[in-house]
C-alpha cells in the first residue's frame, strides 16, 4: 500500500470501542473484550499502539493487520498446541472461548535484543548477567545471536501496570503456575517458536523473540491465547541485512512496534519523561510498517475492505448477532 492510500485513510482508526449491547466488558492494552453467558470471549483489536505501559497513539489499520497476521499463525501452529479462536465475524476481531488466562507471559528470545527496560540486552548493558533464571556469557555484542533459545517470563500485569521479570523458581515459588504448568507451556511455547522461526526465515526474515499468552479451558487444557507471531507481540529482523549491520554495530533493519518505539527513545526516557506527541507522517509510516510485515509474513496483500460509515460501525454490524 501506498503512502497517498494511507493518507487518504489516515484517520479510519478504531482508538475507543463501546459496545454497551455487549456484556462484561474488559479493556486491554490493545483489545476490547466482551465475555458472553455462553463460554465464548469476543476479542476486538483496536489501532492502538501499546509500549512502555501506555498507548502511544492509532495506528490506521493496525488492529486489522494484528488480526489478520494471528490468523495466519494460529492456522499454521495449530497442530503443535490447541488455541482459542472459534471464528473471525469481522476483520477486527476473533471470537474464541473465554480461558482462564495464566498469570505469566512467556517470552521466547534468540537474539540480545530489546528496548524496553525488561529486555535482556537493557539488563546485559546494564552489566547484569544473570536474568530471568538464565546466566549468560560475557563478550555478546549488541543484538547478537545467543548461545541458545532462552524463555525470559513475564509477570501479566493489568493495563497501566509494569510487567515484571520473573525466574522459574519465582513462578512455582509463589504458586503462579503449577510444575505440570510451567513444562507444558514451556514446551508449547519453544515448539511455536521453532515453527514460527523456520517460516520466517522462509520470507527472509529472523524471529528474533516472540511473547505467548496461555490460559486453560474448563477441563484444565492449556491453550493459547491472545495473539501469535504479530508485530505486537513478536520483533522481526530482515535476514539479508543483518550481518552486515551486526559487525558495523547498527541496530537490525526490522519491522515491528520497535519503529514507534525507537522513535520515542530517541526523544525522551519514556519511564520517567513526558513522551511527545506523535507526528502524523511516523504514525503513518508506522502503519506502513505494520502493513509490510503482514505482507512479508503471509505472503499475502494487505486490501483495503470497502465500507460504509467508521471501523466502529462495521463491527457494530458483524457483531449484532451477538447482541
Amino acid at each position: 500500500m501506498d503512502r497517498n492510500a494511507l493518507k487518504t485513510h489516515a484517520d479510519r482508526v478504531l482508538d475507543e470501542v463501546a459496545i454497551p449491547e455487549l456484556p462484561n466488558h474488559y479493556r486491554g492494552k490493545v483489545r476490547e473484550n466482551y465475555d458472553l453467558p455462553d463460554g465464548r470471549r469476543i476479542i476486538i483489536a483496536t489501532d492502538r499502539l501499546s509500549a512502555f505501559d501506555v498507548s502511544l497513539a492509532a495506528i490506521p489499520f493496525k488492529g486489522e493487520v494484528l488480526t489478520r497476521t494471528a490468523r495466519y499463525w494460529f492456522d499454521a501452529t495449530a497442530d503443535i498446541c490447541p488455541n482459542h479462536v472459534l471464528e473471525y465475524p469481522d476483520p477486527n476481531v476473533v471470537v474464541g472461548r473465554r480461558l482462564d488466562i495464566l498469570p505469566v507471559e512467556i517470552v521466547v528470545r534468540d537474539y540480545l535484543a530489546g528496548t524496553t527496560s525488561t529486555s535482556i540486552l537493557s539488563m546485559y548493558k546494564a552489566g547484569k548477567r544473570e536474568m530471568y533464571g538464565v546466566r549468560l556469557p560475557d563478550g555478546l555484542a549488541d543484538n547478537a545471536r545467543l548461545p541458545r533459545t532462552i524463555i525470559t517470563p513475564t509477570s501479566k500485569a493489568a493495563y497501566g501496570a509494569h510487567d515484571e521479570p520473573l525466574t522459574p523458581e519465582e513462578i512455582l515459588g509463589r504458586d503462579l503456575l503449577t510444575a505440570g504448568q510451567w513444562e507444558t507451556v514451556c514446551r508449547y511455547a519453544l515448539a511455536l517458536f521453532a515453527r514460527g522461526r523456520a517460516i520466517a526465515a522462509e520470507r527472509g526474515l529472523i524471529l528474533v523473540d516472540t511473547k505467548y499468552e496461555f490460559g486453560t479451558d474448563r477441563d484444565g487444557n492449556i491453550v493459547l491465547a491472545d495473539e501469535i507471531h504479530t508485530p505486537d507481540s513478536s520483533r522481526y529482523w530482515f535476514q539479508a541485512s543483518y550481518a552486515d549491520r551486526l559487525a558495523r554495530g547498527e541496530r537490525p533493519e526490522s519491522f515491528d512496534k520497535d519503529f514507534m518505539r525507537n522513535w520515542v527513545v530517541a526523544r525522551c526516557d519514556p519511564y520517567k519523561d513526558p513522551i511527545p506527541e506523535i507526528p502524523q507522517e511516523v504514525v503513518l509510516q508506522t502503519a506502513e510498517v505494520y502493513i509490510q510485515a503482514y505482507e512479508t509474513i503471509t505472503g499475502r496483500e494487505f486490501e483495503i475492505p470497502a465500507m460504509e460509515g467508521t471501523v466502529l460501525d462495521r463491527i457494530r454490524r458483524n457483531l449484532a448477532k451477538y447482541f
